[in-house]
């Protein structure tokens, strides 16, 4: 899915919520509720393990920079 894939499944799911609560369809406000809570939890997760690796690459290029 990727990045830009859970912003823009994040995004669906909170539109999605807005309207359906607007019109008061709660089982299908419950599904795209339970869309955007997967898809921001998703993105969290993608977004950390792409700093956790820049700063993995960091730190080795400053240990063979040392060497």
């Amino acid at each position: 899915m990727g990045m830009p894939g859970g912003v823009i499944a994040a995004l669906i799911g909170l539109a999605g919520g807005v309207y359906t609560a607007m019109q008061s369809e709660w089982i299908i406000f419950s599904l795209f509720l339970g869309l955007f809570m997967v898809a921001t939890s998703v993105t969290r997760y993608i977004l950390m393990s792409h700093q956790a690796s820049d700063r993995l690459e960091k730190l080795e290029k400053q240990m063979a920079e040392k060497e």
